[in-house]
Protein backbone atom coordinates (compact mmCIF):
# COMPACT_ATOMS: atom_id res chain seq x y z
CA UNK A 1 0.00 0.00 0.00
CA UNK A 2 3.06 2.46 0.22
CA UNK A 3 3.32 2.42 -3.65
CA UNK A 4 0.00 2.98 -3.85
CA UNK A 5 0.07 5.89 -1.00
CA UNK A 6 3.10 7.25 -3.55
CA UNK A 7 1.01 7.27 -6.35
CA UNK A 8 -2.02 9.09 -4.94
CA UNK A 9 0.31 11.74 -3.53
CA UNK A 10 1.50 12.10 -7.09
CA UNK A 11 -2.23 12.56 -8.41
CA UNK A 12 -2.40 15.09 -5.76
CA UNK A 13 0.23 17.45 -6.65
CA UNK A 14 -0.83 16.91 -9.75
CA UNK A 15 -4.28 18.15 -9.52
CA UNK A 16 -3.23 21.04 -7.35
CA UNK A 17 -0.62 22.70 -9.62
CA UNK A 18 -3.44 22.53 -12.57
CA UNK A 19 -6.09 24.32 -9.97
CA UNK A 20 -3.29 26.36 -9.06
CA UNK A 21 -2.73 27.82 -12.79
CA UNK A 22 -6.84 27.66 -13.12
CA UNK A 23 -6.72 30.11 -10.41
CA UNK A 24 -3.63 32.06 -11.40
CA UNK A 25 -5.46 32.54 -14.74
CA UNK A 26 -9.13 32.83 -13.56
CA UNK A 27 -11.19 36.15 -11.36
CA UNK A 28 -7.62 37.00 -10.20
CA UNK A 29 -9.40 40.09 -8.65
CA UNK A 30 -12.49 38.85 -6.94
CA UNK A 31 -12.84 38.66 -3.48
CA UNK A 32 -14.11 34.99 -3.44
CA UNK A 33 -10.95 34.17 -4.70
CA UNK A 34 -9.38 33.39 -1.14
CA UNK A 35 -12.12 31.36 0.59
CA UNK A 36 -12.11 29.06 -2.56
CA UNK A 37 -8.72 28.48 -2.27
CA UNK A 38 -8.77 28.29 1.02
CA UNK A 39 -11.38 25.20 1.01
CA UNK A 40 -9.93 23.33 -2.21
CA UNK A 41 -6.05 23.29 -0.88
CA UNK A 42 -7.11 22.52 2.48
CA UNK A 43 -5.59 19.02 2.37
CA UNK A 44 -7.35 16.23 1.14
CA UNK A 45 -6.32 13.49 -1.06
CA UNK A 46 -7.49 13.86 -4.15
CA UNK A 47 -9.13 10.50 -3.24
CA UNK A 48 -12.02 10.97 -6.46
CA UNK A 49 -9.63 12.02 -8.77
CA UNK A 50 -7.20 8.89 -8.13
CA UNK A 51 -10.71 6.75 -8.94
CA UNK A 52 -10.65 9.16 -12.53
CA UNK A 53 -6.73 8.44 -13.46
CA UNK A 54 -7.18 4.85 -12.08
CA UNK A 55 -10.13 4.35 -14.28
CA UNK A 56 -8.81 6.16 -16.99
CA UNK A 57 -5.87 4.14 -17.26
CA UNK A 58 -7.35 0.40 -17.67
CA UNK A 59 -8.75 2.44 -21.17
CA UNK A 60 -5.42 3.94 -21.63
CA UNK A 61 -6.45 7.75 -21.47
CA UNK A 62 -4.51 10.07 -21.86
CA UNK A 63 -3.33 11.57 -18.11
CA UNK A 64 -3.42 15.19 -18.86
CA UNK A 65 -6.95 15.29 -19.90
CA UNK A 66 -7.70 12.77 -16.48
CA UNK A 67 -5.99 15.35 -14.28
CA UNK A 68 -7.81 18.20 -15.78
CA UNK A 69 -11.18 16.01 -15.14
CA UNK A 70 -9.78 15.30 -11.89
CA UNK A 71 -9.38 19.26 -10.67
CA UNK A 72 -13.27 19.67 -11.87
CA UNK A 73 -14.69 17.31 -9.74
CA UNK A 74 -12.73 18.55 -6.76
CA UNK A 75 -13.70 21.44 -7.38
CA UNK A 76 -17.45 20.10 -6.63
CA UNK A 77 -16.14 18.00 -3.74
CA UNK A 78 -15.07 21.34 -1.96
CA UNK A 79 -18.23 23.15 -2.97
CA UNK A 80 -20.26 20.42 -1.35
CA UNK A 81 -17.46 20.16 1.79
CA UNK A 82 -18.32 24.28 2.35
CA UNK A 83 -22.32 23.95 2.56
CA UNK A 84 -21.75 20.26 4.68
CA UNK A 85 -19.88 22.48 7.19
CA UNK A 86 -22.54 25.78 7.25
CA UNK A 87 -24.69 26.21 10.53
CA UNK A 88 -28.12 25.24 8.46
CA UNK A 89 -26.62 21.71 7.50
CA UNK A 90 -24.04 19.96 10.07
CA UNK A 91 -22.54 23.20 11.66
CA UNK A 92 -19.05 21.96 11.83
CA UNK A 93 -16.79 24.68 12.79
CA UNK A 94 -13.55 22.06 11.62
CA UNK A 95 -12.35 20.48 8.43
CA UNK A 96 -9.15 18.70 7.72
CA UNK A 97 -7.87 20.16 11.47
CA UNK A 98 -8.56 23.93 10.23
CA UNK A 99 -11.71 25.76 10.85
CA UNK A 100 -14.75 25.58 8.51
CA UNK A 101 -14.80 28.02 5.68
CA UNK A 102 -17.59 29.95 7.30
CA UNK A 103 -15.68 30.11 10.72
CA UNK A 104 -12.78 31.51 8.88
CA UNK A 105 -14.53 33.90 7.33
CA UNK A 106 -18.10 34.61 7.18
CA UNK A 107 -21.38 32.32 6.32
CA UNK A 108 -22.28 34.55 3.35
CA UNK A 109 -19.21 34.30 1.68
CA UNK A 110 -19.13 30.66 2.33
CA UNK A 111 -22.42 30.02 0.22
CA UNK A 112 -21.11 32.49 -2.24
CA UNK A 113 -17.31 30.33 -2.38
CA UNK A 114 -19.16 27.22 -2.66
CA UNK A 115 -21.45 28.31 -5.40
CA UNK A 116 -18.38 29.47 -7.19
CA UNK A 117 -16.21 26.73 -6.85
CA UNK A 118 -19.43 24.40 -8.21
CA UNK A 119 -19.54 27.07 -11.56
CA UNK A 120 -15.50 26.59 -12.18
CA UNK A 121 -15.74 22.84 -12.16
CA UNK A 122 -17.85 23.40 -15.02
CA UNK A 123 -15.83 26.33 -16.67
CA UNK A 124 -12.86 23.66 -16.38
CA UNK A 125 -15.04 21.14 -18.33
CA UNK A 126 -15.52 23.67 -21.17
CA UNK A 127 -12.29 25.07 -20.98
CA UNK A 128 -10.07 24.43 -24.48
CA UNK A 129 -7.35 23.01 -22.31
CA UNK A 130 -9.37 19.85 -22.11
CA UNK A 131 -8.40 18.16 -25.81
CA UNK A 132 -12.21 16.18 -26.27
CA UNK A 133 -13.89 16.53 -28.80
CA UNK A 134 -17.46 19.33 -27.84
CA UNK A 135 -19.96 16.22 -28.18
CA UNK A 136 -17.88 14.62 -25.12
CA UNK A 137 -17.39 17.85 -23.45
CA UNK A 138 -20.96 18.21 -23.15
CA UNK A 139 -21.64 14.62 -22.33
CA UNK A 140 -19.33 14.90 -19.26
CA UNK A 141 -21.09 18.30 -18.01
CA UNK A 142 -24.17 16.59 -18.39
CA UNK A 143 -23.09 13.46 -16.46
CA UNK A 144 -21.49 15.69 -13.43
CA UNK A 145 -24.03 18.11 -13.54
CA UNK A 146 -26.44 15.08 -12.99
CA UNK A 147 -24.69 13.30 -10.22
CA UNK A 148 -24.17 16.94 -8.39
CA UNK A 149 -27.68 18.80 -8.49
CA UNK A 150 -31.23 17.21 -7.58
CA UNK A 151 -30.82 13.57 -8.70
CA UNK A 152 -27.45 13.09 -6.66
CA UNK A 153 -25.23 15.12 -4.44
CA UNK A 154 -28.16 18.01 -3.39
CA UNK A 155 -30.52 15.14 -3.30
CA UNK A 156 -28.44 12.57 -0.73
CA UNK A 157 -27.66 15.89 1.43
CA UNK A 158 -31.24 16.70 1.62
CA UNK A 159 -32.47 13.65 2.65
CA UNK A 160 -29.20 13.37 5.20
CA UNK A 161 -30.72 15.97 6.71
CA UNK A 162 -34.46 15.73 6.92
CA UNK A 163 -34.34 11.82 7.60
CA UNK A 164 -31.98 12.87 11.14
CA UNK A 165 -33.58 10.96 14.01
CA UNK A 166 -35.80 8.85 11.94
CA UNK A 167 -35.63 5.09 12.19
CA UNK A 168 -34.68 3.73 8.26
CA UNK A 169 -34.44 0.76 6.60
CA UNK A 170 -31.45 -0.65 5.27
CA UNK A 171 -31.97 -0.34 1.75
CA UNK A 172 -32.85 3.38 2.41
CA UNK A 173 -30.25 4.51 4.09
CA UNK A 174 -28.11 2.73 0.96
CA UNK A 175 -29.98 4.63 -1.23
CA UNK A 176 -29.19 8.29 0.51
CA UNK A 177 -25.43 7.34 0.75
CA UNK A 178 -25.38 6.32 -3.25
CA UNK A 179 -26.88 9.90 -3.89
CA UNK A 180 -24.95 11.59 -1.22
CA UNK A 181 -21.70 10.27 -1.78
CA UNK A 182 -21.93 7.81 -4.47
CA UNK A 183 -23.12 9.56 -7.55
CA UNK A 184 -19.86 11.52 -7.83
CA UNK A 185 -17.62 8.79 -7.40
CA UNK A 186 -19.82 6.88 -10.53
CA UNK A 187 -18.83 10.05 -12.64
CA UNK A 188 -15.59 9.28 -11.42
CA UNK A 189 -15.62 6.01 -13.15
CA UNK A 190 -18.14 6.54 -15.89
CA UNK A 191 -16.50 9.49 -17.08
CA UNK A 192 -13.35 6.93 -19.10
CA UNK A 193 -17.17 5.49 -20.53
CA UNK A 194 -17.70 9.01 -21.83
CA UNK A 195 -14.38 9.83 -23.10
CA UNK A 196 -14.14 6.56 -24.67
CA UNK A 197 -17.75 6.52 -26.13
CA UNK A 198 -18.71 2.96 -24.74
CA UNK A 199 -22.30 2.19 -25.39
CA UNK A 200 -24.65 2.67 -22.57
CA UNK A 201 -24.57 -0.95 -20.73
CA UNK A 202 -20.92 -0.44 -20.37
CA UNK A 203 -21.41 3.00 -19.03
CA UNK A 204 -23.63 1.74 -16.99
CA UNK A 205 -21.26 -0.96 -15.42
CA UNK A 206 -18.56 1.83 -14.79
CA UNK A 207 -20.90 4.18 -12.62
CA UNK A 208 -22.08 0.87 -10.68
CA UNK A 209 -19.15 0.34 -9.87
CA UNK A 210 -18.26 4.02 -8.93
CA UNK A 211 -21.50 4.07 -6.72
CA UNK A 212 -20.00 1.04 -4.92
CA UNK A 213 -16.89 2.66 -4.38
CA UNK A 214 -18.60 5.49 -2.76
CA UNK A 215 -21.33 3.76 -0.43
CA UNK A 216 -17.96 2.25 0.81
CA UNK A 217 -15.76 5.31 0.76
CA UNK A 218 -19.13 6.75 3.20
CA UNK A 219 -19.20 3.89 5.07
CA UNK A 220 -15.31 4.33 6.01
CA UNK A 221 -16.21 7.75 6.57
CA UNK A 222 -19.30 6.73 9.37
CA UNK A 223 -17.27 4.16 10.66
CA UNK A 224 -14.03 7.05 11.82
CA UNK A 225 -16.99 9.11 12.60
CA UNK A 226 -18.22 5.98 15.22
CA UNK A 227 -14.60 5.68 16.95
CA UNK A 228 -12.51 8.21 15.88
CA UNK A 229 -10.15 10.56 17.61
CA UNK A 230 -10.98 14.32 16.11
CA UNK A 231 -7.12 15.30 17.24
CA UNK A 232 -6.37 13.33 14.11
CA UNK A 233 -9.43 13.01 11.88
CA UNK A 234 -9.34 16.70 11.73
CA UNK A 235 -13.28 17.35 12.25
CA UNK A 236 -15.34 16.43 14.80
CA UNK A 237 -16.31 12.80 15.46
CA UNK A 238 -19.19 10.86 17.40
CA UNK A 239 -21.61 13.37 15.84
CA UNK A 240 -23.39 11.24 14.00
CA UNK A 241 -24.84 9.08 16.69
CA UNK A 242 -25.99 12.21 18.42
CA UNK A 243 -27.55 13.94 15.99
CA UNK A 244 -28.93 10.72 14.76
CA UNK A 245 -27.99 10.69 11.22
CA UNK A 246 -29.26 8.37 8.76
CA UNK A 247 -26.08 5.67 8.80
CA UNK A 248 -25.70 1.67 8.50
CA UNK A 249 -23.13 2.05 11.57
CA UNK A 250 -25.96 3.89 13.83
CA UNK A 251 -28.55 1.24 12.15
CA UNK A 252 -26.57 -1.99 12.29
CA UNK A 253 -23.38 -1.64 14.79
CA UNK A 254 -20.11 -0.96 14.24
CA UNK A 255 -19.03 -4.25 13.72
CA UNK A 256 -22.18 -5.17 11.61
CA UNK A 257 -21.59 -2.61 9.52
CA UNK A 258 -17.51 -3.42 8.88
CA UNK A 259 -18.48 -6.39 7.84
CA UNK A 260 -21.15 -5.68 5.25
CA UNK A 261 -18.08 -2.75 4.25
CA UNK A 262 -16.03 -5.87 3.74
CA UNK A 263 -17.92 -7.77 1.79
CA UNK A 264 -19.10 -4.70 -0.69
CA UNK A 265 -15.08 -4.33 -0.82
CA UNK A 266 -14.78 -8.07 -2.28
CA UNK A 267 -17.95 -7.24 -4.69
CA UNK A 268 -16.10 -4.32 -6.02
CA UNK A 269 -13.34 -5.95 -6.58
CA UNK A 270 -14.61 -8.75 -8.27
CA UNK A 271 -16.17 -6.51 -10.73
CA UNK A 272 -13.06 -4.50 -11.44
CA UNK A 273 -10.93 -7.64 -11.74
CA UNK A 274 -13.09 -8.18 -15.36
CA UNK A 275 -11.11 -5.28 -17.15
CA UNK A 276 -7.72 -7.55 -16.40
CA UNK A 277 -4.24 -6.01 -15.42
CA UNK A 278 -4.64 -2.57 -16.09
CA UNK A 279 -7.16 -2.70 -13.24
CA UNK A 280 -4.83 -3.05 -10.71
CA UNK A 281 -4.65 0.71 -9.39
CA UNK A 282 -7.96 0.82 -9.38
CA UNK A 283 -8.25 -2.08 -7.29
CA UNK A 284 -5.74 -0.90 -4.78
CA UNK A 285 -8.14 2.46 -4.53
CA UNK A 286 -10.94 0.44 -3.26
CA UNK A 287 -8.54 -1.88 -1.30
CA UNK A 288 -7.29 1.49 0.29
CA UNK A 289 -10.25 3.01 1.75
CA UNK A 290 -10.29 0.03 4.54
CA UNK A 291 -7.07 -1.25 4.78
CA UNK A 292 -5.26 2.06 5.15
CA UNK A 293 -7.56 4.83 5.62
CA UNK A 294 -9.23 3.52 8.61
CA UNK A 295 -5.95 2.48 10.00
CA UNK A 296 -4.74 5.93 9.44
CA UNK A 297 -7.36 7.15 11.37
CA UNK A 298 -6.44 4.52 14.40
CA UNK A 299 -9.23 2.85 14.28
CA UNK A 300 -9.59 -0.81 15.60
CA UNK A 301 -10.77 -3.57 13.59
Amino acid sequence: MRNFSNKLSVIACDINSYLEKIFKKNNKYSHLIKPMKYSVFSGGKRFRSAIIVNTGKIFNIDYKKLIIIGSAIECVHSYSLIHDDLPAMDDDDLRRGKLSVHKKFNEFTAILAGNSLLTLAFEILSSKNLKLHSKIKNELIKSLANCSGSSGLAEGQYFDLTFENKKLSKKKIIDIQYNKTGKLFAFCCECAGIIKEHNIKKRKILKSIGLDIGLLFQIADDLIDYKGDSRIVGKPTKRDKKKGKPTLVNLLGYTETLSFADNLKNKISEKIKNYGNKSQDLLQSVEFILDENLKWQKIIY
